[in-house]
Protein backbone atom coordinates (compact mmCIF):
# COMPACT_ATOMS: atom_id res chain seq x y z
CA UNK A 1 0.00 0.00 0.00
CA UNK A 2 3.14 2.34 0.74
CA UNK A 3 4.07 1.88 -2.82
CA UNK A 4 1.22 3.35 -4.80
CA UNK A 5 1.40 6.84 -3.20
CA UNK A 6 4.79 6.66 -4.57
CA UNK A 7 4.27 5.12 -8.09
CA UNK A 8 2.16 8.00 -8.59
CA UNK A 9 4.41 10.39 -7.79
CA UNK A 10 6.98 8.90 -9.76
CA UNK A 11 4.19 9.23 -12.89
CA UNK A 12 3.64 12.68 -12.13
CA UNK A 13 7.11 13.52 -12.35
CA UNK A 14 8.21 11.34 -15.25
CA UNK A 15 5.05 13.84 -16.93
CA UNK A 16 6.41 16.99 -16.22
CA UNK A 17 9.96 16.39 -17.34
CA UNK A 18 8.41 14.91 -20.84
CA UNK A 19 6.53 18.02 -21.09
CA UNK A 20 9.55 20.54 -20.03
CA UNK A 21 11.61 18.45 -22.95
CA UNK A 22 8.84 19.07 -25.39
CA UNK A 23 8.76 22.72 -24.63
CA UNK A 24 12.40 22.77 -25.17
CA UNK A 25 12.60 20.89 -28.51
CA UNK A 26 9.34 22.79 -29.61
CA UNK A 27 10.81 26.96 -28.51
CA UNK A 28 13.24 28.39 -31.15
CA UNK A 29 17.21 28.86 -29.98
CA UNK A 30 17.51 31.94 -28.50
CA UNK A 31 20.19 34.58 -30.39
CA UNK A 32 23.53 35.66 -28.24
CA UNK A 33 24.06 39.53 -28.37
CA UNK A 34 27.33 41.00 -27.30
CA UNK A 35 27.07 43.94 -24.86
CA UNK A 36 29.42 46.47 -25.93
CA UNK A 37 30.59 49.07 -23.65
CA UNK A 38 30.80 52.63 -25.85
CA UNK A 39 33.33 54.85 -23.66
CA UNK A 40 31.92 58.35 -23.32
CA UNK A 41 34.12 61.67 -22.97
CA UNK A 42 32.21 64.41 -20.86
CA UNK A 43 34.10 68.28 -21.14
CA UNK A 44 33.32 70.94 -18.35
CA UNK A 45 32.02 74.07 -20.49
CA UNK A 46 31.68 77.72 -18.33
CA UNK A 47 28.56 79.83 -19.49
CA UNK A 48 28.91 83.23 -20.26
CA UNK A 49 27.61 85.84 -18.09
CA UNK A 50 24.16 87.05 -19.64
CA UNK A 51 24.16 91.16 -20.35
CA UNK A 52 21.44 93.23 -19.32
CA UNK A 53 20.34 95.64 -22.06
CA UNK A 54 18.32 98.55 -21.21
CA UNK A 55 14.71 98.98 -22.58
CA UNK A 56 13.93 101.45 -25.32
CA UNK A 57 11.37 103.51 -25.28
CA UNK A 58 8.21 102.06 -26.58
CA UNK A 59 7.22 104.91 -29.84
CA UNK A 60 3.91 106.79 -29.23
CA UNK A 61 1.33 105.45 -30.27
CA UNK A 62 -0.02 107.15 -33.61
CA UNK A 63 -3.93 108.00 -33.84
CA UNK A 64 -6.05 105.66 -35.99
CA UNK A 65 -7.77 107.27 -38.85
CA UNK A 66 -11.56 107.74 -38.82
CA UNK A 67 -13.04 104.66 -40.37
CA UNK A 68 -13.96 106.03 -44.18
CA UNK A 69 -17.40 104.12 -45.65
CA UNK A 70 -16.44 101.78 -48.41
CA UNK A 71 -17.67 102.73 -51.65
CA UNK A 72 -18.83 100.29 -54.55
CA UNK A 73 -17.44 101.00 -57.83
CA UNK A 74 -20.07 101.24 -60.72
CA UNK A 75 -20.72 97.95 -62.37
CA UNK A 76 -19.82 98.80 -66.24
CA UNK A 77 -22.16 99.11 -68.62
CA UNK A 78 -22.66 95.80 -70.93
CA UNK A 79 -20.94 96.16 -74.36
CA UNK A 80 -23.58 95.89 -77.09
CA UNK A 81 -23.37 93.45 -80.36
CA UNK A 82 -20.60 94.33 -82.60
CA UNK A 83 -21.72 94.23 -86.05
CA UNK A 84 -20.01 93.30 -88.47
CA UNK A 85 -20.01 93.40 -92.15
CA UNK A 86 -17.56 90.88 -93.27
CA UNK A 87 -19.55 87.16 -93.20
CA UNK A 88 -17.82 84.05 -93.17
CA UNK A 89 -18.02 81.60 -95.47
CA UNK A 90 -19.22 78.46 -94.35
CA UNK A 91 -16.95 75.84 -94.22
CA UNK A 92 -17.65 72.99 -96.90
CA UNK A 93 -17.50 69.43 -95.53
CA UNK A 94 -15.59 67.07 -97.47
CA UNK A 95 -18.58 64.44 -98.58
CA UNK A 96 -18.81 61.39 -96.91
CA UNK A 97 -17.59 57.99 -98.50
CA UNK A 98 -20.05 55.66 -97.96
CA UNK A 99 -19.36 51.99 -98.54
CA UNK A 100 -22.19 50.69 -100.97
CA UNK A 101 -24.14 48.27 -99.89
CA UNK A 102 -25.29 45.54 -101.68
CA UNK A 103 -28.74 44.62 -100.77
CA UNK A 104 -30.50 41.16 -100.86
CA UNK A 105 -32.90 40.90 -103.90
CA UNK A 106 -33.36 37.75 -103.63
CA UNK A 107 -36.66 37.01 -101.74
CA UNK A 108 -37.91 33.70 -100.20
CA UNK A 109 -40.13 31.80 -102.57
CA UNK A 110 -43.49 32.57 -101.55
CA UNK A 111 -45.80 29.29 -100.44
CA UNK A 112 -49.25 28.79 -100.65
CA UNK A 113 -50.92 27.80 -97.62
CA UNK A 114 -52.56 24.74 -98.45
CA UNK A 115 -55.57 24.32 -96.94
CA UNK A 116 -57.05 20.68 -95.99
CA UNK A 117 -58.81 19.20 -98.20
CA UNK A 118 -62.19 18.46 -96.89
CA UNK A 119 -62.88 14.48 -96.69
CA UNK A 120 -64.04 13.25 -100.24
CA UNK A 121 -66.34 10.83 -100.78
CA UNK A 122 -65.33 7.81 -102.19
CA UNK A 123 -65.36 8.50 -106.20
CA UNK A 124 -68.19 6.97 -108.33
CA UNK A 125 -66.92 4.70 -111.18
CA UNK A 126 -67.47 7.14 -114.46
CA UNK A 127 -70.43 5.89 -116.69
CA UNK A 128 -69.08 4.17 -120.18
CA UNK A 129 -70.32 6.50 -122.80
CA UNK A 130 -72.78 4.38 -125.17
CA UNK A 131 -71.54 3.44 -128.16
CA UNK A 132 -71.87 5.64 -131.09
CA UNK A 133 -74.76 4.44 -133.56
CA UNK A 134 -73.07 2.76 -136.85
CA UNK A 135 -73.84 5.46 -139.88
CA UNK A 136 -76.58 4.56 -141.95
CA UNK A 137 -76.05 4.26 -145.57
CA UNK A 138 -77.21 7.00 -147.76
CA UNK A 139 -80.59 5.62 -149.32
CA UNK A 140 -79.83 6.11 -152.83
CA UNK A 141 -83.15 7.68 -154.70
CA UNK A 142 -85.17 5.53 -156.76
CA UNK A 143 -85.23 5.25 -160.37
CA UNK A 144 -88.41 8.15 -161.23
CA UNK A 145 -90.78 5.87 -163.13
CA UNK A 146 -92.42 8.18 -166.10
CA UNK A 147 -95.81 10.02 -165.15
CA UNK A 148 -98.58 8.26 -165.54
CA UNK A 149 -101.27 10.90 -166.88
CA UNK A 150 -104.29 10.94 -165.11
CA UNK A 151 -107.48 12.40 -165.55
CA UNK A 152 -108.40 11.92 -161.99
CA UNK A 153 -107.14 15.04 -159.90
CA UNK A 154 -104.14 14.15 -157.73
CA UNK A 155 -105.56 13.45 -153.97
CA UNK A 156 -104.25 15.91 -151.23
CA UNK A 157 -101.66 14.68 -149.19
CA UNK A 158 -102.32 13.50 -145.56
CA UNK A 159 -98.82 13.20 -144.48
CA UNK A 160 -99.23 16.36 -142.48
CA UNK A 161 -95.82 17.16 -140.07
CA UNK A 162 -97.92 17.27 -136.82
CA UNK A 163 -96.39 20.50 -134.46
CA UNK A 164 -93.18 19.86 -132.29
CA UNK A 165 -94.28 20.32 -128.73
CA UNK A 166 -93.17 23.93 -127.00
CA UNK A 167 -91.26 22.42 -124.07
CA UNK A 168 -88.07 20.75 -123.56
CA UNK A 169 -88.64 16.81 -123.71
CA UNK A 170 -86.22 14.59 -120.53
CA UNK A 171 -84.21 12.90 -122.25
CA UNK A 172 -81.58 11.53 -119.10
CA UNK A 173 -78.07 11.27 -120.12
CA UNK A 174 -77.37 11.98 -124.13
CA UNK A 175 -73.84 10.76 -125.87
CA UNK A 176 -72.88 13.69 -127.34
CA UNK A 177 -71.45 13.66 -130.97
CA UNK A 178 -68.45 16.29 -129.98
CA UNK A 179 -67.59 15.70 -126.69
CA UNK A 180 -64.87 19.08 -125.65
CA UNK A 181 -62.86 17.82 -121.88
CA UNK A 182 -62.99 19.92 -119.65
CA UNK A 183 -60.10 22.15 -118.59
CA UNK A 184 -58.44 21.47 -115.04
CA UNK A 185 -58.48 24.30 -112.93
CA UNK A 186 -54.68 24.87 -111.98
CA UNK A 187 -55.49 25.74 -108.57
CA UNK A 188 -57.54 22.62 -107.78
CA UNK A 189 -54.14 20.58 -109.99
CA UNK A 190 -51.94 22.42 -107.88
CA UNK A 191 -53.79 21.06 -104.42
CA UNK A 192 -54.11 17.73 -105.60
CA UNK A 193 -58.03 18.33 -105.82
CA UNK A 194 -60.55 15.78 -107.14
CA UNK A 195 -64.08 15.67 -107.65
CA UNK A 196 -67.19 15.91 -109.99
CA UNK A 197 -70.01 17.96 -111.67
CA UNK A 198 -73.80 16.94 -112.46
CA UNK A 199 -75.57 19.32 -114.82
CA UNK A 200 -78.76 19.97 -116.41
CA UNK A 201 -79.07 21.90 -119.78
CA UNK A 202 -81.15 22.10 -122.53
CA UNK A 203 -80.31 20.70 -126.28
CA UNK A 204 -81.41 22.77 -129.47
CA UNK A 205 -82.98 21.31 -132.13
CA UNK A 206 -79.92 21.91 -134.23
CA UNK A 207 -77.69 19.41 -131.13
CA UNK A 208 -76.44 22.57 -130.13
CA UNK A 209 -76.20 23.13 -126.44
CA UNK A 210 -78.15 26.37 -124.80
CA UNK A 211 -75.45 28.28 -122.38
CA UNK A 212 -78.36 30.42 -120.57
CA UNK A 213 -80.01 27.15 -119.24
CA UNK A 214 -77.02 24.85 -117.76
CA UNK A 215 -77.92 24.69 -114.41
CA UNK A 216 -75.48 22.91 -111.46
CA UNK A 217 -77.15 20.00 -109.53
CA UNK A 218 -74.83 18.79 -107.85
CA UNK A 219 -70.90 19.54 -107.31
CA UNK A 220 -68.16 18.08 -105.00
CA UNK A 221 -65.99 19.97 -103.50
CA UNK A 222 -68.49 23.33 -104.47
CA UNK A 223 -67.13 26.13 -106.33
CA UNK A 224 -64.18 24.44 -107.91
CA UNK A 225 -64.96 23.12 -110.92
CA UNK A 226 -68.43 24.79 -111.94
CA UNK A 227 -67.01 26.87 -114.11
CA UNK A 228 -64.69 24.43 -115.94
CA UNK A 229 -67.56 22.18 -116.50
CA UNK A 230 -70.30 24.97 -117.79
CA UNK A 231 -67.77 25.99 -120.52
CA UNK A 232 -67.04 22.77 -121.25
CA UNK A 233 -70.77 21.44 -121.85
CA UNK A 234 -71.22 24.86 -123.61
CA UNK A 235 -69.23 23.53 -126.71
CA UNK A 236 -70.86 20.06 -126.92
CA UNK A 237 -73.24 18.73 -129.96
CA UNK A 238 -75.54 16.52 -130.11
CA UNK A 239 -77.39 14.94 -132.54
CA UNK A 240 -80.38 17.10 -134.00
CA UNK A 241 -83.80 16.51 -133.05
CA UNK A 242 -87.47 18.41 -134.50
CA UNK A 243 -88.26 19.26 -130.53
CA UNK A 244 -86.06 20.49 -127.34
CA UNK A 245 -84.30 18.25 -125.11
CA UNK A 246 -83.61 18.19 -121.71
CA UNK A 247 -80.58 16.06 -120.54
CA UNK A 248 -78.09 15.74 -117.78
CA UNK A 249 -74.61 15.02 -117.35
CA UNK A 250 -71.99 14.13 -114.61
CA UNK A 251 -68.36 14.93 -115.25
CA UNK A 252 -65.61 13.57 -113.11
CA UNK A 253 -62.18 15.42 -112.26
CA UNK A 254 -59.39 12.90 -111.56
CA UNK A 255 -55.67 13.44 -112.29
CA UNK A 256 -53.86 11.18 -113.90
Amino acid sequence: MSRMPFSVLGGCALALLLFWLLALLVSPPEEEFDLLDAAMTLTMVEAPEPIEEEPAEAPAEAPLPPPTEAVQPPLPEPTPPMESSITLPEPELPPEEREPVELDESLPELTEAVAEPEPEPEPQPEPQPEPAPAPQPDPRPAPEAPPVESSAPAAPSQAATEPAPQGPVDVGEVTPTNRVPPDYPARAQRRGMEGHVELQFVIRPDGSVDPSSIRIIDAQPRSVFDTAAQQAVARWQFEPANQLRRARQRLEFQLR
